[in-house]
Formats: structure tokens, sequence, C-alpha cells
């Protein structure tokens, strides 16, 4: 396989797509890729991510020639497999709500949030697989009695891309595994006695390897590294140190940060999660983010780059027009019951451009809060790098410095989930102590002054909706 230098593969295995790229492994370089929808909704069946990247990798020119692969995918995602290695019931993905009960209830029967945060670096909400193995437990009792391993997206296309039908062969990383809601970051083991809490019984969990340590291999040969969760491959992807903070304004909306430190946040603002390196990536995560770009457009009945623009021709703070965008409930805060809403609609504020704007600061204060908790945490900001789909969006990128108060880097619009898991393949392949250095030239940066007003009316609306919806 390959020629006098290597390829290495990296997927990202979104919410929405999967996306393969193929880089050289010694500089980043791109070589090709391709891309294949996924199905909507929040309850998938795993074969059809499967049947994603099969269709993504065709795209791609097929790996070949490629020496090893890393999978970076979406995290949180229960899937549930019986003895046989076959899928139990379809997967509940980190969006889907519905557990949100079961959350409650698990941080009752432990006497609060403090001892999860204490345990796990985190405070469950309806995204984390422990109150969705519970909802299992609670609504499809067989099914939780059928169930004998639980694992993640990456977890289980890595074990398929290995062929094997092995339940012991089954392999995460701790990035991933610290999004379970039964993983402690700091000491690195699975607390089974919180699996067994939510699901009922023990069940086999992948091994966790260690950051640079193989998989296992494909079927004709090629590594497979560890693999972690979309956010830890996104940091790696961007090459982030600690300092950088990542705003990621994807499907859902994502506050996170390099750091040497684990958070235990008893408020469960932020999620002490772990990165692809060996450090920790604490994470704030809104429900909220480029699909509330997408419901305004939808709305005004404009394509993306028009609504960039109305959004443009507004002074900042939109004329006090406000959006909350809980469109699909929310994690931060807590709301999965709650809806979207606007505030400050008068005559002056009734036209398309005024809501255009409010809604990108909308999304933008929702980060704005997670970059404060962040802090709040000891963490230290010193950069801000603005990635995402709706980062691709000019009045996201120009808006953001005034609503964030800080300057914005914004890089290529790169795959950086993908490439992540690539830079992870690589760093396999090569054995080395630390992942590739692979050169990201294009960043762009956005400075402005913070508009007074714009984040305190954001607050005030917000405060509004706390005060009426249960959590």
């Amino acid at each position: 396989m390959g020629g006098s230098r290597p390829l290495v593969a990296g997927v990202d295995s979104s919410t929405q797509s999967c996306t393969v790229v193929v880089r050289d492994a010694e500089t980043g370089a791109p070589v090709r890729q391709g891309r294949a929808p996924h199905p909507p909704g929040t309850e998938v069946e795993p074969r059809a991510w499967e049947e994603a990247l099969r269709a993504a990798v065709a795209e791609a020119g097929g790996l070949d020639d490629v020496e090893a692969i890393g999978v970076g995918a979406q995290q949180h995602g229960m899937v549930a497999l019986d003895e046989d290695g076959e899928v139990v019931r379809p997967s509940l993905l980190w969006n889907d709500t519905r557990s949100a009960p079961q959350a409650t209830a698990l941080i009752e029967e432990l006497g609060g949030p403090a001892p999860w945060a204490e345990a796990t670096g985190s405070v469950p909400v309806a995204s984390f697989t422990v109150t969705k193995v519970r909802w299992m437990a609670d609504h499809e009792p067989e099914n939780a009695a059928r169930t004998a391993a639980v694992c993640l997206p990456h977890d289980w296309l890595t074990w398929r891309l290995s062929g094997s039908t092995d339940l012991a062969t089954l392999t995460t990383d701790r990035g991933d595994a610290s999004g379970t809601g039964y993983f402690d970051p700091v000491v690195n083991e699975y607390r089974r006695d919180l699996l067994v809490h939510g699901l009922g019984h023990d069940a086999v969990l992948p091994r966790v390897l260690a950051p640079a340590e193989a998989a296992g291999r494909t079927p004709r040969g090629a590594l497979l590294s560890a693999g972690t969760g979309d956010n830890a491959a996104s940091a790696l992807g961007l090459g982030a140190q600690v300092g950088d903070v990542i705003l990621s304004v994807g499907t859902s909306g994502v506050a996170c940060a390099v750091s040497t430190t684990p958070s235990k946040d008893a408020s469960g603002t932020v999620a002490g999660f772990a990165d692809a390196t060996g450090g920790y990536l604490p994470l704030v995560a809104t429900l909220n983010a480029a699909r509330v770009l997408d419901a305004a457009a939808r709305l005004l009945g404009v394509d993306h780059a028009r609504l960039s623009e109305l959004a443009l021709e507004v002074p900042p703070g939109s004329g006090g027009l406000v959006v909350v965008p809980y469109l699909e409930g929310e994690r931060t805060p807590d709301l999965p019951l709650a809806t979207g809403s606007v505030h400050g609609l008068t005559l002056t504020t009734s036209t398309p451009a005024h809501l255009a704007r409010a809604a990108v600061e909308g999304v933008l204060c929702g980060l704005a809060d997670g970059l404060d908790a962040l802090r709040a945490q000891g963490v230290e900001v010193r950069r801000v790098l603005l990635v995402g789909g709706g980062a691709r969006s000019e009045a996201v990128r120009r808006i953001a410095p005034q609503v964030l108060g800080t300057e914005v880097l914004v890089p290529p619009d790169v795959e950086a989930v993908a490439d992540g898991a690539a830079r992870q393949a690589a760093w396999a392949l090569s054995g080395a102590d630390a992942p590739p250095t692979w050169e990201l030239p294009g960043t762009t940066a956005y400075q402005d002054d913070p508009v007074p007003g714009v984040r305190e009316r954001y607050a005030e609306a917000r405060e509004r909706i706390l005060e009426r919806v249960p959590a």
C-alpha cells in the first residue's frame, strides 16, 4: 500500500453527513475527499452511517492506497448491541431530548449534581449516553435486557471497519468515553456502577485506547487509529493549543477549550470532557446554532448569502429585537421543553433585516455565555477560533467580535473533524510521541469593539424563558 509518501484518511461521521478526507501523512496536504448524507432525525439506524461511509469513500476515490484510517463522529449517541453484535434498536443521537426526565432522575438518585461532577467531570443532560440507556431501561426493558454491549458512533464504525464481530474487540478513546456519563477522565476508568445504575445491568464497554494507540487493522491491512468524538477531533484537526477556545457554529453550538487541568462544574454548564491527546477539553454545548440560521433563511425566503447581507444592513443590537433561539429545546441552559422566542418586535423592527441580525446575534450570545462559563472554571482564553458551517457566514464572522468582545480567528474552510481524525491516524502510523505538525495557512482575523447592550438585552429575554419553562 501507498507510495513514497504515506497517505492517511480521516472520517467525520456527523449528525447530518459523512465526510472522508485523504491527506498526506507527513504534511497534511489534501489529496481528495468525498461526502454522503445521513438520514434526518434524532433516532437513526447505525447501518445508515456505514452505508454513508461507503458512499463517501467511493466519492473520495477509494482507500486502497491509504495506510491508516481514523474515525471522528458525533458524541454521546447510544449504540446498543446484543451478544451476537447485532444492533438492538436504532441509535438515540446526542440531540434526542426524550431522556430529559431520566437525566433528572439520575441526578436526584445520586444525591444531586455534585456527585456526578466529581465522578465523571460532568452533570448528565439528555445528550449523554447514560441518560439514553436509562430511557431504554424505563421504556423498552426487553431491549435493555437484550443489550450486551454499549458503544458510541465512532466506536461502532471503527469496529465495523475492522471486520470484527467480537464484542471484546470494541475500542474507544478517552475523549469520546468522557461524554458517556459513566467514565472518569481523570483516572481514565469506567464507572461501571453508573452504567449499571442507568442500564440496569453491566455490559461490555469498549476498551479505552491511548491517544496514539491503534484499534486494529482493516481486512486489507490499513491501520485503524483510536478515533474520537467530533469536538476532540476538531481540536486536533485545528492544532488547538492550551489557551485556544474553539467556537463551533454547527448543528450544535460548541465552546470548548484545550486545557491541562480537568474541570468539575457542579452547575452542569461546563462538561468536563477529555481531548484526543491526553489532556482535557472543557466544553459548553447548545442545541441551537447553524440550524437557527437555516430556519431564519427559510422564514425569510432567502438563501444564506442573502441572510448574511440582510443581517449586516442593520446596526448592532437590531434595534432592540432579540431572538432567543431555543428552536429544539436547549441543553445550555438545560431547557429541553423550551421553544424559540422573539422579543422587542415593533413596527420599526418588523423587517427581514432586523430578524436576520437578531437571529445571528442570538446564536452568538449563546456562545458568548459559553465563553463566560469556561472562564468561570478557570479556563484560559487567549484565542477564539470560529469554525463550523455557520462560520462561513460573513455576518457571523463580522458580528462575532461585537458580541464576544474578543478577536475572532477564522481558519480556512477545512474539514476540521475529518482532518483531526486523519491527523490521529498519521500519529498512530508514525508511532511518535506527539501528533504530526500540519500547517493551517489562510487564517483570517476579525476585530471590532464590543457593542454594549446586545448581550444584556439577550440575557433579559433569556431570563424570562427561564422563569416560565421547567427545566
